[in-house]
């Protein structure tokens, strides 16, 4: 399917320095399937950065927060594909030391921005606490200096908080398998309504066919994603990606988007997001 003249040939994408999101997007930067007439330039920033930029709807299509749709969704539509969903896991909170969740209420917890959805859990799973706001990979070592009683992590930290001799507390994506019965939204791939639907969806069929790409030449693929892993070994690196990188990040399915929905009404409902968005869903075009 080709461009029109008046079609912006430029698409800025922006995405995580982190394996699943490389993993995804490794086609497009490889050059391995057709841009259907588009060039892709890559921003690759850290996820609390891409949401505060998505505020301003600085890039054409952009990774963010699912916890940040709600302010968002004025300028973008959701993509269908490229999510990052957690199936009964996702973000923890670890210690130093033994804790139950009840006992970090009224105390410093290190998170890794105020828009992740990570933390919008975290609020609904404990209302009281602390927030001290860094970025993500000093959220361990604060932990682990005694500057904050526990610490939120995500990423690859949720593998490997074990070898910094850090304790579990709460497992987020359980928490909320446990109370939702539904998968758990935690990335979403978003794109700006000003391109105008054929287009988004133009775009949307290429970040599909570039997962499928990295299906079919997975090896080649993680290769490429392993320069994101900040130290993680093969086989950490293979299982995270196969932990977000799923039939979601091909589907969004039915379930996933009334987790969704069920995430905003109950954010909405505790006054931690202003309104219960309605999903806007651009799907890729349709394979013969």
């Amino acid at each position: 399917m080709g461009l029109t003249t008046s079609t912006p040939k430029l698409i800025r994408v922006g995405h995580t320095p982190d394996m699943d999101d490389a993993f995804m997007f490794y086609a497009i930067a490889a050059g391995a399937v057709p841009v259907n007439g588009f060039q892709f330039e890559h921003v690759i920033e850290d996820i609390q950065t891409l949401n505060a930029r998505a505020l301003s709807a600085d890039l054409e299509m952009t990774a963010i927060s699912a916890a940040s749709y709600p302010v968002l969704s004025k300028d973008y539509w959701i993509v269908s594909v490229g999510s990052s969903v957690g199936q009964g896991y996702g973000p923890l909170v670890i210690s130093q030391t033994p804790k139950s969740p009840e006992e970090l209420r009224g105390r410093r917890i290190a998170v890794p921005g105020q828009q992740t959805t990570a933390y919008l859990l975290l609020r609904l799973a404990i209302p009281e606490f602390e927030a001290v706001e860094m970025p993500f990979e000093q959220v361990p070592q604060a932990v682990l200096k005694g500057e904050v009683e526990a610490g939120l992590v995500i990423h690859e930290w949720q593998l490997t908080y074990r070898d910094a001799g850090l304790l579990p507390v709460l497992d987020l994506g359980l928490w909320w398998q446990q109370q939702a019965h539904l998968p758990l939204p935690l990335g979403l791939n978003v794109i700006k309504k000003s391109l105008k639907r054929k287009v988004a969806q133009q775009v949307a069929t290429v970040l599909r066919d570039s997962i499928l790409y990295a299906f079919a030449h997975q090896d080649d693929a993680l290769a490429y994603a392993m320069r994101y892993g900040r130290g993680t070994d093969l086989n950490r690196s293979r299982q995270f990606i196969g932990m977000y990188v799923n039939e979601e990040s091909l589907t969004l399915s039915k379930p996933c988007r009334e987790a969704l929905k069920l995430l905003f009404e109950r954010a909405h409902a505790a006054d931690l997001i202003p309104s219960i968005p309605r999903l806007n869903v651009i799907e890729p075009v349709k394979t013969n």
